[in-house]
């Protein structure tokens, strides 16, 4: 089925521009699980081209079309972002570049996995913890398996957890999953509360820092403005707004960065983080 879209996409990037672990390239197609779905798409010059098992693809499509964000206005954004010459080349070489929409306790466990990890190891991790524990989705001879819920991670325990290979991730996970399955915590219902609301509940889960916060905020919960911290993105805005962040201070508070660049890109801060984010992992040249 073709799905029709408007706006610059960049499919490949966007999926593999560290947002989520479980999209695997086949040739010209890209493989992965959306709300229990197994999808295959790919990118057309009228569209996208996807396959979906075991719902239809006439289901599957709003789900896809959440999840890439298709709505989203990406010149309007790139407009309110572009405060500098910076931003306006990572928009230009990575034209098309859309936040995910995922949900939003794959996106937490997945992020709680991450901890001291890289993407390799991370989408090793999230692959091996749905292998074992999530449902299987037979397709054509071929089985892939959905992202398990908070119940079946909880039930499995830190000592299952740990013989998967999680190490000390295994515990905060274990606990995080018991108190999402109790209801402890409401994921969705963080969707509408305020940024600082739902990142101060979110970090009272084990194993969330603000960074593993930001992350699940901007790339699951409408948290837009949420500017996710890693060692790439420190290294992008000390690069290129030293006025800001000056080099002789070796160590700025988390908060204070990303308070500031909150303030300095606005409300789709994010978007800019994850545009200066991928153009500095991938190699950013000495100037725009």
């Amino acid at each position: 089925m073709r799905l029709p879209f408007q706006g610059p996409l960049d499919l490949a990037t966007t999926l593999e521009s560290g947002q989520a672990f479980r999209w695997r390239k086949c040739g010209q197609w890209h493989e992965g699980a959306v709300r229990d779905n197994l999808v295959r798409l790919r990118q057309e010059p009228l569209g996208l081209e996807f396959t979906s098992a075991p719902s239809s693809e006439e289901e599957v499509a709003p789900l896809l079309r959440s999840y890439l964000r298709l709505e989203d206005d990406l010149e309007a954004i790139g407009r309110q972002i572009s405060r500098d010459a910076w931003v306006k080349e990572a928009l230009r070489r990575h034209r098309g570049l859309r936040l995910l929409r995922q949900e939003p306790w794959e996106c937490l466990a997945s992020f709680i996995c991450s901890a001291n990890s890289n993407i390799g190891r991370i989408t090793q991790t999230v692959e091996t913890l749905a292998q074992h524990y999530g449902r299987p989705i037979a397709v054509k001879g071929q089985t892939a398996y959905a992202f398990p819920g908070p119940e079946r991670v909880a039930a499995a325990g830190e000592a299952g957890l740990r013989e998967l290979g999680l190490g000390f991730r295994a515990r905060a996970l274990a606990q995080a999953a018991v108190l999402v399955a109790d209801g402890k915590i409401s994921l969705e219902a963080l969707r509408d509360k305020p940024y600082e609301e739902g990142k101060e509940k979110l970090m009272a889960l084990p194993g969330v820092g603000d960074k593993v916060a930001d992350c699940v905020l901007l790339f699951s919960l409408e948290k837009l403005e949420a500017f996710p911290i890693d060692r790439w993105v420190e290294r992008a805005l000390r690069r290129f707004y030293p006025e800001e962040l000056p080099p002789e201070k070796k160590t700025l508070p988390y908060r204070h960065l990303s308070s500031w660049a909150r303030s300095y890109f606005g409300p789709y801060a994010g978007y800019a983080q994850q545009y200066l984010y991928h153009w500095t992992r991938t190699g950013v040249s000495r100037s725009p």
